[in-house]
Formats: C-alpha cells, sequence, structure tokens
C-alpha cells in the first residue's frame, strides 16, 4: 500500500499544477484487460472495467504529459448465505471480486490538428490487485454494503506503451465573446491499446478461497508476473 499511496501522490503533484495553464486534454474509457504471459497462464478470463487519463499539452509542441487511473474486474462470484448461525432466516448476497489498479504516469506524441489523431504512448507506474468480500441485502443490486473487507492485496512496478486514435465529433466555434477561461474546445472519440508489462506479485483468483466447514477460510494465492494487453474505447475531450 505504500508504494500505492507513493505513486498516487506523485501523480496528482505532477498533474494538478499543469491544469491552470493553457490547454490540456482529459478522457474516460470502458477497458477490456486481456492478462499476458505467466499472468495468462494463471488467470483465462479478461477483465473489465474503467480507465481515465488527465494530459498537459505543451503549446506548440505534439508532446502531452500527465496520468493515467484505472481499474479492472478480473473475477467476481456471489452466493447466498445466513446472515449469521443464530439468525439463519435473514440471509444476504456475499461477492467477492478478484481486482486490478493501474497508475501510471503517462507521456503521449500526438498531432493537435486534424479530423484524425493518432497518438503513441508511453506509461510508467504500477499494478495494484486486491481482492475483497462484501455482504448486501438481498436482491438490492444498488444498495449499500453491510460490510467489506480485503482478503488478499499486493502491488508491482509496471511499464509499456502503446497507441490509438482519436476522431473529432465535435469543435466549439470561437466568438469574440470568448474569454481567457478554459473552455470545452473539441470532442473526441478515442480507441486504443496499451500494452503493461508487470512485474511479479501474489494475488487471489477462482479457485484460491477455500472455505471450511468449521468457518475457517484458506488463501492460497498464485504467483507470477501481471503483463496486461488492455483495449480502451471511450470519449476525450480538448479544452
Amino acid at each position: 500500500m505504500k508504494s500505492v499511496n507513493l505513486v498516487a501522490l506523485l501523480l496528482v503533484a505532477l498533474v494538478l499544477p499543469l491544469f491552470g495553464q493553457a490547454a490540456f486534454q482529459t478522457g474516460i474509457h470502458f477497458q477490456l484487460g486481456v492478462p499476458q504471459g505467466e499472468f495468462g497462464d494463471e488467470v483465462d478470463n479478461p477483465g473489465f472495467g474503467l480507465d481515465a487519463n488527465f494530459l498537459y499539452n505543451f503549446s506548440q509542441t505534439p508532446f502531452l504529459v500527465g496520468g493515467s487511473l484505472g481499474f479492472l474486474v478480473y473475477g467476481s462470484e456471489t452466493r447466498n448465505e445466513p446472515f449469521s448461525l443464530t439468525i439463519p432466516d435473514v440471509t444476504v448476497d456475499v461477492t467477492t471480486s478478484n481486482n486490478i489498479l493501474l497508475a501510471h504516469l503517462l507521456l503521449r506524441i500526438q498531432p493537435q490538428q486534424g479530423f484524425l489523431r493518432p497518438y503513441m504512448d508511453g506509461l510508467v507506474g504500477i499494478n495494484y490487485l486486491w481482492t475483497d468480500t462484501s455482504i448486501r441485502s438481498e436482491d438490492f443490486e444498488f444498495d449499500d454494503d453491510v460490510a467489506t473487507s480485503t482478503n488478499y492485496d499486493d502491488s508491482a512496478f509496471s511499464y509499456g506503451g502503446g497507441g490509438g486514435i482519436m476522431v473529432n465529433v465535435w469543435n466549439r466555434s470561437i466568438t469574440l465573446d470568448d474569454t481567457e477561461e478554459k473552455k470545452l474546445s473539441s470532442v473526441f472519440i478515442d480507441f486504443g491499446v496499451h500494452y503493461l508489462k508487470g512485474g511479479k506479485a501474489a494475488y487471489l483468483k477462482k479457485g484460491d478461497v477455500e472455505r471450511t466447514e468449521n468457518g475457517k477460510v484458506i488463501y492460497h494465492p498464485s504467483e507470477s508476473t501481471t503483463d496486461l494487453l488492455n483495449y480502451r474505447l471511450g470519449v476525450s475531450l480538448a479544452f
């Protein structure tokens, strides 16, 4: 967790001061993460989640710098259990989820003009993997969790690269009433792919949690490198 907090603080320190300057770009994407290499041997299903990035564009150059933050859920199971041994007539949904947080510094090279704007990315940061179990009222999907516990977690250094293309779908017309205040100038559909090399980490996946008859839980963590191939589709905004 210390390494996660350190990278998060570094991202904030680098990105926030840039928001008061000339121009920046931000986006949010749905992402599909496909485990690769040793990670793919251990986890045979993709993860689904969201990704957001915040980038500053150096004026009159194709260089952007900022940060990327996202998460993936690569496994989830829900079972119905009695609330307790003394209250067996009340049942709850117990959900165990396997998750990855992706936090990276991001350098992008991209033309700042044109209907189609291809780009290349370089990333460095961490993968934080954790499994949690939550209890919520039966059949109420949007209820607050009654209780949540983190069962297992670990983190690993991560770096990689990729690219994509942004398609311009809207531009703001410049008028004489415009001021120096930052305004939305363009909207893009954004499709990209990142390959992330992840260091070794220990994590839980389907079949790694053993629940015994006497109420004990035994964890059998897997360990491997944590390489991911991420496909991203979403919307980017330029200011």
